[in-house]
């Protein structure tokens, strides 16, 4: 029946035309097809309540087993069909007030958060934090990631590669916006949990405390679930905390907010790893009706070079992260060279700086642009003395009496691209070349360490070391055992584990509570629809994304005190200003077809609509060109193109953004406001010559008619019949 990908949308489509095409005959059918449809119309705007698919359902089935035979019984098993097999879709955009389609126009969801992994309401995060409501902003995110302060620092901000505002100069900084929130919130004492339901006396047994598993636990907690977490480390934080460096993530940030659901009741059990400490078995004596496995991916691979094995000073990336986290602040070596390019590599280069090694490579077998580090980690890196080595691979790490003295490498040339899209890098013979170091420490890849869990044989596991598991409901082959974060996905990022943990609390409870598991992935929930921050169109174009205030060079190298010292409160007020709100504006650029096409003024340059081929776009051009007629803002679908008076002007502004505001003129005859001088300029030149007499006056459309009226009576009185 649907038409297109949402069901919700096409059912509307396929009943409108039913309804206009005169097939309904009946005056009783006919009534209740529209009453579908109106309420399908309230689910498809964010209006609809918790009864309307029940409603829906009833008023089908009526048709379906009352009404006439022909069209009437036919639109009522056509709707009764689709709601059996769809009912999902249509719950979903009760409950999230999102159409991940976009069809449903006013529940078309913005492209931060459906990149969010979290599935966060971005746009309304930002617009409080704009507002200086800072912990409002705090509770939001809470609803999708417990951790707002810690990805407020670490987050790899996804949202911004999506942003809308990047079009038209730099992305919105979401993730720093983030960490200025929850550290402000923080400290004025604001940052709370939400009010946990009564305790349901079932146990639920989560291991690992990543924050994958973190998550999991944080929401069953706050459903009343008795949580007991074990972790192989001393505390809780996984790769946050021996995997992130302090200077991206001090130490106390993840306490802080641990602490937060530790206060929900949840218990920690420390040092305790699971089948050498604890045994499955033995968890299940303890009556835990569930288990969540988050035991992350903390085994490193293998470089696959000759020498790799021979020397101690030759480290794996991951444990030498996690001795310096756990305190052994030892020199690697005076020179040491790391291998790889991503995020995991940068960490160890950076570390090695702070911990006193004279010179640090990183050795990297493509070019920069094809490193998949983030940018702002290379260039920290660069600003703090580590030494870039391109297009090398290594070969051989060689040495003597135990102790490395250098690595061979080969220089390379990139040839067509591999599986992953990157192009290949091709060694080219007799280029060798020796890095003299005395410590190695290869980053280029983690796995999962199945130690633990080799007593369930049942588990599934996938070619690349990973649980396999219902990407929905993220069960696992073995009753009863759900499983995110790492040991799913493969390495990946702290938000992308959140966003599993979540996902799997709402899997646990459904099982726990004998509801049918979800058959499609979560969409993001649609918080709030915050009011729009007011803003000029020149001040919304001259806006711009601040610098990151930096610790300076010296001290970087020095110590790991966080590097990044976070935005004044002015620049972060500001920067959430230049948000274009597209949880609102669908970026249909219906508004600039009205004006350029129908109304023949083209005061909208908003280039930055088209994605395919953006143009310039210009806020301020609009106060040059348009007349206030209004004509945009009555055929905006969504709401986002506004039209007001206020205080004798009239305002037109696009979410929040004032386009143009003029002086508003006033019937002279009865006072009514009838708008801008501009558009009665307009008016005029497309009237002229209809009545002469009216053409220097200033009336509202009732006078004008009265006045043109009397007018003809006086060219043209009326015949006396003798």
């Amino acid at each position: 029946m649907s038409n297109g990908t949402c069901p919700v949308a096409g059912t509307i489509k396929r009943i409108s035309n039913t309804i206009s095409g005169g097939l309904l005959k009946n005056a009783r059918c006919k009534h209740r097809v529209e009453e579908i449809l109106k309420l399908l119309e309230d689910i498809s705007s964010g209006r609809g309540g918790p009864n309307h698919l029940t409603t829906i359902q009833d008023l089908a089935k009526a048709l379906a087993n009352e009404g006439p035979e022909g069209v009437c019984r036919k639109t009522g098993e056509d709707i009764s069909l689709i709601i059996g097999e769809q009912g999902e879709i249509f719950q979903s955009h009760l409950e999230t007030r999102n159409c991940p389609d976009a069809a449903c126009v006013k529940l078309a969801p913005a492209p931060c958060q459906m990149a969010c992994p979290a599935g966060i309401d971005v746009p309304s995060y930002v617009t409080l934090i704009g507002q200086g409501r800072d912990a409002e902003a705090i509770e939001l995110i809470r609803k999708d990631n417990p951790f707002p302060w810690v990805c407020g620092l670490v987050c790899t901000n996804p949202c911004e590669l999506m942003c809308v505002r990047g079009r038209i100069d730099k992305p919105v900084s979401i993730k720093y916006l983030k960490g200025f929130a929850a550290e402000r919130a923080m400290s004025e004492r604001l940052y709370n949990n939400p009010e946990k339901a009564p305790d349901n006396k079932r146990k639920v047994c989560i291991i690992g405390a990543g924050p994958a598993g973190l998550t999991t636990a944080y929401y069953l907690a706050l459903k009343g679930y008795r949580i007991v977490v074990i972790d192989a480390l001393p505390m809780a934080g996984g790769m946050m905390m021996v995997g992130i460096p302090r200077y991206r993530l001090p130490r106390e940030v993840i306490d802080r907010e641990v602490a937060m659901i530790e206060e929900l009741g949840v218990e920690f059990r420390f040092n305790t790893r699971l089948g050498n400490d604890v045994t499955f078995d033995q968890l299940k004596e303890e009556h835990f009706e569930a288990f969540f496995v988050a035991i992350g991916a903390h085994a490193s691979y293998k470089a696959g070079i000759s020498g790799e094995d021979k020397f101690p000073q030759v480290i794996d990336s991951i444990d030498f992260l996690r001795r310096v986290a756990l305190g052994n602040r030892l020199i690697p070596g005076k020179r040491v060279a790391v291998i790889g390019g991503g995020n995991v590599a940068m960490d160890a280069a950076r570390t090695s700086v702070r911990l006193g090694c004279h010179e640090v490579h990183v050795v990297y077998r493509r070019t920069r642009a094809e490193m998949p580090a983030n940018e702002e980690e290379v260039s920290q890196a660069e600003e703090e003395g580590v030494r870039f080595s391109f297009l090398a691979v290594p070969v051989e790490i060689r040495g003597s009496d135990g102790k490395v003295n250098s690595l061979h490498c080969l220089r390379t040339e990139l040839g067509p691209p591999d599986k992953s899209g990157r192009r290949r890098p091709i060694p080219i013979e007799d280029s060798d070349c020796f890095l003299e170091v005395d410590a190695v420490i290869p980053a280029i890849g983690q796995t999962v360490d199945r130690t633990g869990l080799s007593d369930l044989r049942a588990l599934k596991w996938s070619k690349r070391n990973t649980l396999s598991v219902n990407i929905a409901s993220m069960e696992t082959s073995m009753d009863g055992i759900f499983a995110a974060g790492d040991v799913v996905s493969g390495p990946a990022t702290v938000v992308e584990a959140i966003g599993g943990g979540k996902r799997a609390a709402e899997a646990i409870d459904r099982y726990l509570l004998g509801i049918p598991r979800l058959r499609m992935p979560p969409v993001p929930v649609r918080r709030r629809r915050v009011d729009f921050i007011e803003i000029p169109a020149s001040t919304k174009m001259t806006l711009t994304r601040p610098e990151m205030p930096m610790l300076n060079d010296e001290r970087r190298r020095l110590t790991f005190q966080q590097a990044e010292l976070g935005y004044p409160e002015n620049s972060v007020r500001e920067e959430a200003r230049r948000c274009l709100r597209c949880d609102i504006c669908i970026r249909c650029g219906t508004c600039v077809d009205i004006c350029r096409s129908k109304m023949e003024i083209d005061a909208l340059k908003m280039g930055y609509l088209d994605l395919d081929n953006p143009a310039p776009t210009d806020l301020r051009i609009t106060a040059e060109r348009c007349i206030l007629c209004g004509a945009c803002a009555a055929n905006c679908p969504t709401g986002a193109m506004r039209i007001e008076d206020r205080g004798g002007e009239r305002l037109l502004n696009l979410c929040g953004t004032i386009l143009n505001r003029l002086r508003v003129e006033y019937c002279e005859i009865c006072g009514k406001v009838i708008g801008p001088a501009k558009y009665h300029d307009y008016i005029r030149k497309r009237v002229q010559g209809i009545n002469r007499h009216l053409k220097d006056r200033i009336l509202c459309l009732e006078c004008a008619r009265k006045a043109t009226a009397e007018s003809h009576a006086e060219i043209s009185p009326p015949k006396i019949l003798a």
